[in-house]
């Protein structure tokens, strides 16, 4: 990972500031183990590679830093140098206009990629700020380019992580612009329970990351609407809310609104 992005710094209007000099990112990739024993390389870009394409993979030296809750992993117009897999934690993605307003466009798991964003010009379009106290492992893109020329099964998984992203941006184009509040709401904790069962944790009950207000920003809601919904839902014995940790009572019920089969 570059010097760059290691050594970020905050100002006080949120851009980058000559006089506060704050590292937030610490690397700790001596006290972590190698890609093959992690046990999200099934979730994460080494997701079935054979045993020689995965001790490649081992070898690219991928650095692992850590970046504590509401840092800054990188920003808009940075230089691209790799992509990064979130270990453990969360963080967001997300735009600001010309205005300075923040919209959230991406909410991120462990074995989930960040960063891809960057590839087609060379610096990132977006920003990645950790919602929790998150690991990630640094990926050097030369060096992940070089691995795909020579494995085709990695240059798969290449493939598939590209195409997640164009999915993913459908996705979140069919919530803005085709559903009902309640409808983008439903859909949103589906997802959310579909990606914890993926990785192992409860699919009906969980702790949200991201703020009330982060969620409306993401799903195109005033914080108004989404704090309705979600007591709305309570009161209908939909969800059980208690905080910031939800609870699916009737997922089938959800499912419905959204207009997915049980």
């Amino acid at each position: 990972m570059g010097t760059v992005a290691a050594l970020q710094t905050v100002g006080s209007t949120g851009g980058v500031s000559a006089r506060a000099f704050k590292p937030l990112l610490r690397e700790v990739s001596r006290s972590t183990p190698t890609c093959s024993d992690c046990t999200l390389r099934t979730h994460c870009v080494p997701a079935g590679l054979e045993q020689d394409t995965l001790g490649a993979f081992d070898r690219l030296r991928a650095s692992r830093m850590r970046i504590k809750r509401g840092d800054t992993l990188y920003r808009a117009t940075d230089r691209f140098t790799a992509v990064y897999a979130v270990r453990s934690g969360s963080c967001k993605t997300l735009i600001l206009s010309e205005q300075g307003h923040e919209q959230v466009t991406g909410y991120h798991m462990p074995g989930e990629v960040v960063g891809l964003d960057g590839i087609d010009n060379g610096v990132h379009g977006c920003q990645v700020v950790a919602l929790e106290d998150t690991e990630v492992c640094a990926l050097p893109f030369e060096a992940l380019e070089r691995l795909a020329h020579d494995s085709t099964s990695f240059q798969h998984n290449m493939y598939r992580l590209l195409s997640r992203e164009v999915a993913r941006d459908h996705k979140t184009m069919l919530l803005l612009g085709s559903m009902r509040a309640e409808q983008r709401l439903a859909a949103f904790l589906l997802d959310l329970a579909r990606r914890y069962q993926a990785l192992g944790y409860s699919s009906c009950e969980f702790i949200l990351r991201m703020t009330r207000e982060e969620i409306g920003s993401f799903l195109g809601l005033k914080l108004e609407t989404v704090s309705r919904l979600f007591s709305r839902f309570h009161h209908d014995g939909v969800i059980q809310v208690q905080g910031r940790v939800v609870k699916l009572l009737d997922r089938n019920a959800l499912q419905r609104l959204v207009g997915a089969e049980p």
